[in-house]
């Protein structure tokens, strides 16, 4: 009797217009539609809409992506990308609109400076950037999370009661995520590079 060979597990493919791609596509295409709103007319509630579709369907693509077994090198660097520059807009948005402190701001873009400075480090010596980090990805979430709540709060003041603190609960707890997945990053950036040191 006959074994028939195991299903191979194929890896990222080449395709560029899959259905998690578009969807990212999409993601993209709300970050200038926010800061209109936010910037131009001061339309604060179609903001926090625009804000809270970009942010909840962050784990979308991803989903659908590994269930339609559809994962694309594309895909890859558009997900977190996309994460990236819809907080990179939140935090330039709302600085400039004073919805949150500078310190809040810096705090954020310390650690994307920092863990842009190791990923220099990381191709300079021929490595790739380490895997995304569930801490990270979690942190990435609940900092979208916390945004929109936290400009309805300031847009609609007859919640601000409730909606001002779960907000900005939910801003310290990313903000303590997003560290605490910079800190694992710098982790695995040191062990690649003394990874070739031991073995000599």
């Amino acid at each position: 009797m006959s074994q028939q060979p195991a299903p191979s597990i194929a890896g990222p493919s080449d395709r560029i217009w899959t259905i998690p791609n578009v969807i990212s596509f999409i993601r993209l295409l709300g970050v200038p539609l926010f800061l209109y709103l936010l910037l131009g007319p001061h339309h604060d509630v179609a903001a926090v809409i625009v804000l809270a579709i970009g942010g909840t369907t962050d784990w979308v693509d991803g989903f659908v992506a590994r269930r339609m077994n559809s994962v694309s090198r594309l895909g890859e660097l558009l997900d977190p990308f996309a994460d990236r520059l819809y907080i990179l807009a939140t935090l330039i948005g709302f600085t400039v609109r004073g919805v949150v402190p500078y310190w809040l701001t810096g705090a954020l873009l310390l650690r994307e400076l920092v863990l842009g400075v190791a990923l220099l480090v990381l191709r300079r010596h021929g490595y790739g950037p380490p895997p995304v980090h569930y801490v990270g990805k979690t942190g990435t979430f609940v900092l979208l999370a916390g945004f929109p709540v936290i400009l309805l709060a300031r847009a609609v003041p007859s919640i601000d009661g409730w909606a001002g603190p779960l907000g900005w609960g939910l801003a310290w707890w990313a903000l303590g995520l997003y560290w605490a997945a910079g800190v694992l990053y710098l982790l695995q950036t040191a062990q690649l590079l003394r990874a070739p040191r031991v073995a000599t």
